[in-house]
């Protein structure tokens, strides 16, 4: 692979007009695709399998046309202290702030509080349901300005009103500024590890065309793929993270080989062949990962996975292709300022460098000693004391892991600044607690001689269950064989009781049923879906963390060609995403430290968190641990003992993985400002774990576990060795192949600043 990669980078050097314009190409294509295709629909969410789903299903079947998807917004009315909403004042205030909200192109109806008896019991609160005939991304500012106006009217008369439902959410989200805050960052680490502005500009170049192919590719597949505007998130965050990180790798590998005195043309090839393989198979352990959030089962979810394993694939390709092109154009420019200044004044300075080199002279940067040099040795001194304190570390972080609770947060979870979050707790004063997570009760009364019978009969054992405050009369469909009606709990939706309330409720289906004369019933519901959501969830990590760590052993067996190496990356990855984990719980569930990152109300954790979390971050360790283990394999193939084989590795890598994860980190901190709590708390569990496997586990962890096992670490069963495919990611063949001619690649184009006699 080394040999074709080598070859891959040359070409793209001495095309690079062409590769440019080609690359150009296909972002003109896919943009003037996607500006014609058709806008991309707002995927519901589904989840196959569970019973929350099956119920949304038969609710759809039995009630056609029912505009089960069209938003809703909730106006609340509190009365002054002492007052009652039914007084003759309070309830013209009211009843004009209906009849306001009921005007609009996209209004469906409103129901009035003092008829559907959406009074609260000491008639201190009432609200209004505003219905639309559109989904919640369609409803305009239009029609939200007028629910807003409405409320303003009933204040004017001495009310508080407040709204709330999906009706009244705007989208929010991160608007581009993460993305630009992370950019912002990424451009600084840059600066200041390269110290040039070309070698810093060229990876944020590449990065930004590979997201801008993605994201139109993403859109001209929209409609033909059936891909909502929720595909491209993940897509966009992971493609502008690895775009940098790639393109990173190869450029310093670049620098690397030019300052050994390699001309811009063999340098590029040497960097393609050497870092292009790290960056091929690293590439791969985050596709893997990515792909692998199929075996959840959630649609939406394979489709984000499979969109942003895209993006990543884009990414390798352009740091294979379009960074050695871009070197192509300004081979001195990504130079340190000293290299280029000598450069102009001595041209020929690199014969005798590379004469130097090809000695084995104890000087140049290849002997030099630096911070990562400096830092590996202090561990390969100190290997168990340094072992013991980052497991014990990262261990104690991940304890809190243990009481994590799932769920999916909603407006309790929100600033007490909105709206949204003021009519939560409106609602809960008024109603009780539970009234804000009620439980949807789907009957299926086909079988039964007497539907209506049937369906009183469970709607009587429900409303008697333990933990239900109330129970509304059941809705039937036109064919009357099907009824839906309403448990009230009397605890929030994000209640552990609430869970054990649902849970009671099926268990005893079997009962229920017996007494309903052929009629079944089911639980659905906004609390119940996350109920099962979070249960699925928990069921599918571990046949997730399977088959990726699983696949992904493999892939670096392959790579590294040791049994204990690729076991060692594994149990590291393990011990940073429960500690990560552990951080999030400690946070965003127990509260600890929340006011630092602007988390107002602590809850469950997102239920797709832990799935979200070990898929991302299991590919970006990956990342780290190829590119930092692959210089230490090189070094050890190559002849090295394998404690220097650990020092050379760290000498040519640690900066660079360091400035990567750094990237990394920003990137995904930039999420962390974001009002949304959910795209909050995956900002805060993504920077956490990149800083604690970057950290601890690559950077401490690793070089202690190496010091420890010295040759062992390289070994491999004859037989495995044989029956591996060899794809020689640290260069050996190319090595070999270099050593025996002078250029086996000729170059009938050679760039002006590159002397032939200066080549290997």
């Amino acid at each position: 692979m080394a040999t074709f990669l080598y070859r891959l980078g040359r070409l793209a050097f001495r095309r690079r007009g062409y590769a440019v314009l080609a690359w150009l190409a296909v972002l003109t294509a896919v943009g003037l695709g996607a500006l014609q295709a058709p806008g991309a629909a707002d995927e519901e969410f589904s989840m196959p399998g569970i019973e929350s789903q099956k119920a949304f299903d038969l609710m759809g079947e039995r009630f056609p046309g029912a505009a089960a998807d069209g938003a809703t917004a909730r106006v609340v009315f509190v009365a002054p202290d002492g007052q009652k909403v039914t007084a003759t004042e309070n309830r013209e205030a009211v009843e004009e702030a209906v009849d306001a909200l009921g005007d609009g192109t996209q209004v469906a109806g409103v129901t009035d509080p003092f008829e559907s008896r959406a009074v609260s019991g000491d008639a201190s609160t009432a609200y209004a349901t505003v219905t639309y005939k559109v989904k919640s991304s369609e409803v305009t500012d239009t029609s939200r300005t007028a629910v807003e106006k409405a409320a303003d009217q009933a204040r004017e008369a001495g009310l508080t009103v407040e709204a709330g439902g999906d009706a009244m959410d705007s989208g929010g989200g991160p608007g581009g500024v993460a993305e630009i805050i992370g950019v912002a960052m990424a451009a600084v680490v840059l600066l200041i590890t390269f110290g040039s502005l070309a070698a810093a500009g060229l990876p944020l170049l590449t990065a930004v065309l590979g997201v801008g192919i993605t994201m139109f590719t993403i859109t001209f597949l929209a409609d033909a793929l059936g891909l909502s505007t929720n595909t491209g998130t993940l897509a966009m965050m992971l493609g502008l993270a690895v775009g940098i990180d790639y393109a990173l790798f190869v450029v310093s590998r670049y620098r690397e080989e030019r300052a050994k005195g390699h001309a811009p043309e063999e340098a590029t090839g040497l960097a393609v062949g050497t870092a292009g393989s790290a960056v091929v198979f690293a590439g791969l352990t985050v596709v893997i990962a990515l792909a692998g959030l199929a075996v959840v089962g959630i649609p939406m979810l394979t489709k984000m996975g499979l969109a942003a394993a895209g993006a990543v694939v884009v990414a390798v390709l352009i740091a294979l292709t379009v960074v050695p092109a871009l070197l192509g154009f300004w081979p001195g420019a990504v130079l340190p300022r000293a290299a280029r200044k000598e450069t102009k004044r001595r041209p020929g300075w690199r014969k005798g460098k590379a004469a130097a080199s090809e000695k084995g002279a104890g000087s140049g940067p290849e002997h030099e000693s630096n911070l990562g040099t400096r830092w590996a040795r202090f561990v390969l001194r100190r290997p168990i004391p340094v072992l013991i304190l980052g497991v014990l570390g990262l261990g104690a972080l991940a304890i809190p892991m243990t009481s994590l609770q799932l769920g999916m947060p909603g407006d309790e979870a929100k600033s007490t600044s909105t709206t949204a979050r003021r009519a939560y707790d409106a609602l809960a004063d008024g109603f009780g607690p539970g009234f804000n997570g009620p439980l949807t009760i789907v009957v299926d009364a086909e079988g039964a001689a007497d539907p209506k019978t049937a369906v009183a009969s469970i709607g009587e054992r429900i409303g008697a269950t333990k933990g239900i405050v109330s129970v509304t009369n059941p809705h039937f469909n036109d064919a009357g064989d099907t009824a839906v009606f309403t448990a009230t709990p009397s605890t929030g939706p994000t209640d552990e009781r609430t869970k054990t309330l649902v849970t009671t409720i099926r268990d005893a289906r079997p009962t229920t049923e017996a007494a309903a004369d052929g009629a079944t019933f089911e639980v659905t519901g906004t609390t119940a879906l996350n109920i099962d959501i979070s249960a699925k969830v928990q069921a599918a990590l571990v046949p997730y963390l399977v088959t990726v760590v699983g696949l992904a052993i493999v892939l670096l067996l392959v790579v590294f060609r040791s049994l204990l190496v690729p076991l060692k990356a594994a149990l590291g990855f393990l011990l940073s995403v429960l500690a990560a984990l552990g951080a999030v719980v400690v946070v965003f569930q127990q509260g600890h430290g929340a006011g630092l990152f602007g988390v107002e109300q602590t809850g469950p954790i997102m239920s797709l968190m832990p799935i979200f979390l070990v898929g991302i971050v299991f590919g970006l360790a990956m990342d780290y641990e190829v590119f930092l283990v692959s210089r230490m394999r090189e070094a050890y193939v190559h002849g090295e003992s394998a404690e220097q084989a650990v020092v050379s590795g760290f000498r040519h890598s640690a900066r660079v993985v360091v400035a990567a994860a750094l990237i990394m980190i920003a990137v995904f901190a930039g999420f962390i400002g974001e009002h949304d709590s959910m795209i909050k708390m995956i900002g805060f569990g993504l920077a956490t774990a990149v800083l604690l496997d970057a950290f601890v586990v690559r950077m401490a962890l690793v070089p202690a576990v190496l010091a420890l096992l010295g040759d062992k670490a390289w070994w491999l069963p004859r037989r495995l060795d044989r029956l591996l495919p060899r794809v020689d990611v640290e260069g050996e063949a190319l090595t070999r192949r270099l050593a025996g001619t002078t250029d086996p690649d000729p170059d009938p184009d050679p760039t002006p600043d590159e002397p032939v006699e200066a080549r290997v």
